[in-house]
């Protein structure tokens, strides 16, 4: 019997790369994906006909918690960093419909936004980050479960890891950092940070920097980020990795990072470029007050290297800013 996978997000730029990657690996798996409405759903049809379709909005727990139910693994993308009520729903549903002898799986997608907690607490726009900041998913694990509730995203992680407490259900939180490239999923194919930056260069003919610049973050490729997906869905499936409670469990918080930048090295790549394609008259990086270029988020990637063997082997992100210079140019008209 074909193992049962309900996913969610199809439509967005994770949930949509990573399905990509996934039914590229495992076309045999059968297939259920929410989506809003039929016409949110018409690209993803032509794409994946062999996929069922079940529509209905991050609100409606009904269709969640059924779908949730009749899954043997759930990967919830949509919204699922900070949106309550599906949540709730895919946690009520994998109970209901799973056993300690038959558990459900959850791997749910956050963000390492939740570690920029300290620096919006303490208003840190631009400084350099402090030893402490930095989080190891194995050796500081303890740290990443008890982060204070002012963390954005902290509300649903607790939700996800309070999932646990059901002898049916168990769950990985992927927390990835900045993720760049292009996607390849069927409908939004566009990250948000690093495009963002893009698009302000080419409309205000300067790259911005949050003063003093000192922030940091760290950062994944998508396709490197989706075919981590793929090896945690194969782990839920796979016997010898599902009972592992380092792999799934109230542990089980994994972050995917590939490498560190400073938000003022990648506004200086952006200008340099955007005044190579002639999008901008100099290049040019200006400091101004934009907080959210202004916090720092650090994480060590320990655990997916470690207990699923990831490697990300992608193209750095400098490597990728003139494909993205490129392409915010296009969708601007620009080009």
């Amino acid at each position: 019997m074909a193992p049962k996978i309900f996913l969610t997000g199809v439509t967005g730029y994770v949930g949509g790369d990573a399905f990509y990657a996934l039914f590229k690996a495992h076309p045999e798996y059968e297939y259920t994906l929410l989506v809003r409405n039929e016409d949110r759903g018409k690209p993803v049809a032509a794409a994946y006909p062999k996929a069922r379709l079940v529509y209905g909005t991050l609100d409606d727990a009904e269709v969640i918690e059924k779908e949730a139910a009749a899954a043997d693994v759930v990967v919830h993308m949509a919204d699922s960093a900070d949106n309550v009520p599906s949540a709730r729903a895919i946690a009520k549903g994998l109970a209901a419909g799973h056993t300690a002898e038959k558990p459900g799986y959850w791997i749910h997608l956050c963000g390492t936004g939740i570690l920029t907690w300290y620096d919006v607490a303490h208003e840190r726009y631009g400084q350099a980050p402090l030893p402490e900041q930095r989080y190891h998913d194995i050796d500081d694990i303890d740290k990443v479960l008890s982060l204070p509730d002012i963390a954005i995203h902290r509300d649903v992680d607790k939700i996800v890891l309070g999932a646990n407490d059901s002898a049916g259900v168990k769950t990985m939180i992927v927390g990835p950092p900045t993720i760049y490239g292009q996607g390849r999923g069927p409908v939004n194919q566009r990250s948000i940070q690093v495009p963002g930056i893009i698009d302000y260069t080419l409309k205000n003919g300067f790259a911005p920097i949050q003063a003093p610049g000192l922030t940091e973050w760290d950062h994944v490729h998508v396709h490197d980020l989706s075919d981590f997906f793929v090896s945690a869905v194969e782990a839920a499936l796979d016997p010898a990795q599902n009972g592992n409670p380092e792999i799934f469990g109230p542990k089980a918080y994994v972050f995917i990072e590939s490498g560190t930048h400073k938000w003022s090295e990648v506004a200086k790549w952006v200008a340099v470029e955007a005044a190579k394609q002639g999008l901008i008259p100099e290049p040019i990086a200006k400091e101004i007050d934009i907080p959210n270029l202004g916090t720092n988020s650090k994480c060590v990637a320990a655990r997916a290297r470690k207990y699923l063997g990831w490697q990300p082997k992608a193209p750095s992100l400098k490597d990728e800013i003139p494909a993205g210079v490129a392409f915010e140019a296009k969708r601007l008209g620009k080009a």
